[in-house]
């Protein structure tokens, strides 16, 4: 595997640089004055951002995009042999390296690293560490999967050993870090165009959790039912967290207050600590807060920082996030794309004020939806109004197995005010039409559904 030396800036092309994660490297190596060039598919904040930092951006991927002075590539899972860049890549024998080798090696730079993996949840937990990190000034470099605000973006480069960022399972990626923390948050059935089953899954976190050292540290959901299989044959030290009292970390007196933020006291080894009081809602970012506790804890940072660092919190774009009101009907954002996130989602919307609730939900992926199509209709069912939108295929093609009309139909059957329209338009008519005053209207899913609620409230 191409090493690289961090000392000797070289010229680097990211193909796919727009997506949040290659885009984050991709701004770690221009501050360290590497040469940086990519293309993606399409315009973007991001892509503008690289730019105005001194990146070189092709829109379109193309063999002529690919230069005699590359030094190195970078590619992601979601691009394959047939590429254009890829290809001509190979051809040329040039060094290549995949995002998560990259973010491997420059993890290694640093000596208090923590990765965070889960099948949900890794943005807000990485967010909520690095809004910790924030507030005890350690200086950290983050990267995270989402727009974070107290950082202006998605990566902030700091000057410290101080390292965080989210380790996704998919592809097995994750198996390129090797860290000093690894926090599992979940394991859960997803990715099964990858995946063989939750067997597989399960023992990808555990091959995940054995990249740590033997000074390392793994900070894991005590409360699944596979901790035993995760943890099995470590030699490092292992930290469980949980809501259950036989975690080491636990929570007890849980409240939501009127906006349906969270608070509970902390409880460690079996004796009470603080009351922590957290900015966002849902029983999920307890768990994920308990583990963003317990990392802190480890790296020696002041409970104090810990506490404001939770408090003032407000969430990641795109994760419960307030988009605005129209009339008198709340419009919130959110990405969940898999059965576990919705229920968690509308856990968290029954504790914010409301008359009826409403979700305009994009299903990402047609193997997922196929895969999981049961679970989705028997989460979505919660709502009171559901309209779906035709599947954002992301890396894949229509097979027409499943589409979102039987989904919606299948919703329906349970009894749910549930309808299928086939496009953004006809949705934002529908809800113009029929959402009332005081409803709650949550657009969700990880492809573009975001764009009906800022198209409504004209943003």
């Amino acid at each position: 595997m191409y090493q690289v030396d961090f000392s000797k800036p070289i010229h680097v092309h990211f193909i796919g640089i727009g997506g949040i994660s290659m885009s984050g490297l991709a701004e770690i190596l221009l501050k360290e004055n590497f040469k940086i060039t990519g293309s993606d598919a399409k315009s973007s904040d991001i892509v503008d951002k690289l730019i105005s930092m001194g990146a070189t951006v092709n829109i379109g991927q193309s063999a002529d995009n690919i230069t005699d002075d590359i030094d190195l590539v970078i590619y992601t899972a979601a691009v394959h042999e047939d590429n254009p860049e890829y290809a001509e890549c190979v051809a040329r024998n040039l060094p290549m390296l995949s995002r998560a080798q990259l973010l491997g090696q420059i993890m290694n730079n640093y000596k208090y690293s923590v990765a965070v993996s889960g099948t949900h949840g890794k943005t807000t937990t990485t967010s909520m560490l690095s809004q910790i990190f924030i507030e005890a000034d350690v200086s950290p470099t983050i990267s995270v999967g989402g727009i974070l605000d107290s950082i202006g973006g998605n990566v902030f480069v700091g000057k410290s050993d101080y390292f965080v960022t989210e380790a996704c399972e998919y592809t097995n990626s994750y198996h390129a870090l090797f860290p000093y923390i690894s926090i599992i948050l979940n394991v859960d059935a997803d990715h099964l165009d990858f995946f063989n089953g939750i067997d597989e899954i399960i023992e990808s976190f555990h091959t995940f959790a054995t990249n740590l050292p033997d000074n390392g540290h793994l900070i894991v959901n005590g409360d699944m039912d596979c901790i035993d299989r995760i943890r099995e044959g470590l030699t490092c030290d292992v930290v469980t967290f949980g809501l259950n009292e036989t975690n080491r970390y636990y929570p007890v007196d849980i409240e939501a207050d009127d906006n349906g933020h969270m608070s509970y006291t902390l409880v460690v080894d079996g004796k009470k600590q603080e009351r922590i009081h957290l900015n966002i809602g849902g029983t999920h970012n307890i768990t994920n807060s308990l583990s963003a506790v317990a990392a802190a804890d480890i790296l020696g940072i002041d409970r104090s920082h810990v506490l404001t660092g939770l408090s003032c919190f407000s969430g990641a774009h795109r994760r419960f996030e307030m988009k605005g009101t129209l009339g008198n009907v709340t419009v919130i954002d959110d990405y969940a794309h898999h059965p576990t996130e919705i229920k968690a989602t509308l856990t968290t919307a029954t504790h914010t004020p409301h008359n009826e609730l409403w979700v305009v939900f994009q299903p990402h992926t047609y193997t997922r939806t196929k895969a999981l199509f049961e679970e989705f209709a028997d989460a979505l069912s919660g709502f009171d109004h559901v309209i779906l939108v035709d599947i954002y295929a992301a890396r894949e093609k229509d097979t027409g197995l499943v589409s979102a009309k039987q989904l919606a139909d299948r919703i329906k059957e349970k009894g749910t005010d549930a309808r299928y329209l086939s496009s953004f338009p006809a949705a934002e008519n529908y809800l113009l039409k029929n959402c009332k005053k005081n409803d709650l209207l949550i657009t969700m899913g990880a492809g573009d559904v975001y764009l009906i609620g800022e198209e409504l409230l004209g943003q």
